[in-house]
């Protein structure tokens, strides 16, 4: 309500969770697990929650983003980090990745207070394990309890460089069928059948981060693909510009984002969108075709 046309203000009281008989770990993972975007992880599911681990105790939730790429282990720790929860939470993530390896997984840990000493020992794992550290916080604001949550280390970003792409290591078909579905493969072949019009003399070449496309021996990867389960992510080389953008949402494609540093649109196919918005694509991936050309004539 408004007084005045000046918004009523009310002070939000911070709440200490730890040792509280109402607000305990147990409430914490169910408002996560009404709606776990609160963790700020993304458009994130809930799979499981206590998920028991051979010798290890229970998981206390486990994400997994809508792609079904990524799964998230998530432990929750009323107070402060300390040393048991962190090698706990690790246990976790590394039982996770050996019994599921079809998928990626990151290590989530949510406390009330990540100390800087112990974001000094997360940092040291945040290299060779990909984790996270959030910093909880509950508040009542009048007769409501809220939790912010703060990402405060996030995965260190290992995006691929598009000069390395020679030296990525070089998988088959039937890795990608285990990995995404027969079903996302079918529509990589959909897209290749559009890019033989495009780029005569390509084929597609199977790494084991994606899906690229080569040319006498070479990678020439103004196109790569990262099939899903029930989709395919497409990231065409493109310099971002307000026509391309119209084009794409005027074809009713999903843009997921446009990766500035890399140059890269990022969409995302369903099995429709071939038929559907054929064209749409053959135009967008003849200008990326053609930009990448341009590129590599100046020298870039």
């Amino acid at each position: 309500m408004l007084r005045s046309g000046v918004p009523n203000f009310t002070k939000a009281v911070p709440i200490p969770l730890q040792g509280n008989p109402e607000l305990n770990e147990r409430w914490v993972q169910d408002r996560i697990a009404e709606d776990p975007s609160i963790l700020g992880l993304g458009e994130v599911v809930l799979k499981a929650r206590e998920r028991s681990q051979p010798g290890a105790g229970r998981l206390d939730l486990l994400l997994e983003d809508a792609d079904g790429e990524m799964r998230y282990k998530v432990e929750i720790q009323l107070g402060g980090t300390n040393a048991s929860h962190i090698i706990r939470t690790l246990e976790y993530w590394d039982a996770e990745r050996r019994r599921y390896r079809e998928h990626n997984h990151c290590a989530v840990l949510v406390a009330e207070d990540v100390t800087s000493r112990f974001q000094s020992v997360i940092g040291l794992f945040n290299g060779a394990v990909p984790i996270i550290a959030i910093q909880m916080k509950a508040f009542q604001v009048g007769d409501w309890i809220t939790l912010v949550f703060t990402k405060v280390l996030d995965v260190l970003s290992r995006g691929i460089d598009d000069d390395e792409v020679g030296e990525a290591e070089v998988t088959d078909r039937g890795y990608w069928e285990r990995k995404g579905s027969r079903a996302s493969l079918e529509i990589v072949d959909g897209m290749f059948g559009l890019l033989r019009d495009v780029a005569r003399g390509h084929s597609l070449k199977y790494t084991k981060n994606y899906i690229g496309m080569g040319r006498d021996g070479q990678p020439d990867n103004f196109v790569v693909f990262k099939p899903r389960r029930n989709s395919v992510l497409m990231e065409l080389r493109l310099a971002q510009d307000a026509g391309t953008q119209e084009e794409i949402d005027a074809a009713g494609l999903d843009m997921m984002d446009y990766k500035a540093r890399s140059r890269r649109y990022r969409i995302r196919l369903g099995g429709e969108d071939l038929a559907r918005s054929r064209d749409a694509l053959l135009k967008i991936l003849r200008k990326s075709y053609e930009s990448e050309s341009r590129l590599e004539d100046v020298g870039e």
